[in-house]
């Protein structure tokens, strides 16, 4: 049988060997659309003068407008009509019988408990000699903000 995975594992192989040759190539096209010696110098434009506006404007006549008509509103209402009461249906109380009467129950007899034994008592701990506590190595510290290192290499910013 024929190799029928190879040409799957050619694409991204090629693909990773043509992004590292172009890296780095941007940082040199910027540098060189940057240097002004190739550049042709830009000649200068004259100032381009423009002609002077009045001082005065021409004054616009005041433009009046007619009085609007007074409209006829009907007359307000002096007071607000009331409503009437809702008559509410008032309903009967119901009656509740009494609580039935719940006899009282009998005490229940109980066996009484069996005494329990008394347990024997347990010797005195020996008494150990005093001796220094033992110091415990201090734990290091972590600094607040770790330095990642870089897979790149660094880019210089000044020119060679």
């Amino acid at each position: 049988m024929g190799h029928h995975h190879e040409p799957s594992i050619l694409l991204p192989l090629l693909l990773m060997i043509t992004l590292s040759l172009m890296r780095g190539k941007e940082v040199v096209a910027s540098r060189h659309l940057l240097e002004t010696a190739i550049l042709p110098a830009i000649p200068e434009l004259p100032k381009v003068e423009l002609p002077s506006l009045p001082t005065v404007l021409p004054t616009l006549p005041k433009l009046e407008l007619p009085p609007l008509p007074k409209a006829d509103l009907p007359p307000l209402l002096n007071h607000l009509p009331t409503l009437r009461q809702p008559e509410l249906q008032t309903l009967p109380k119901p009656e509740l019988s009494g609580v039935p009467h719940v006899p009282a129950l009998q005490k229940p007899e109980l066996p009484p408990l069996p005494e329990v034994p008394k347990l024997p008592e347990l010797p005195a701990l020996p008494q150990l000699s005093e001796q220094p506590k033992p110091i415990l190595s201090a734990i290091p510290t972590l600094p607040k903000k770790i330095p990642f290192p870089s897979l790149s290499p660094p880019v210089s910013t000044s020119s060679p």
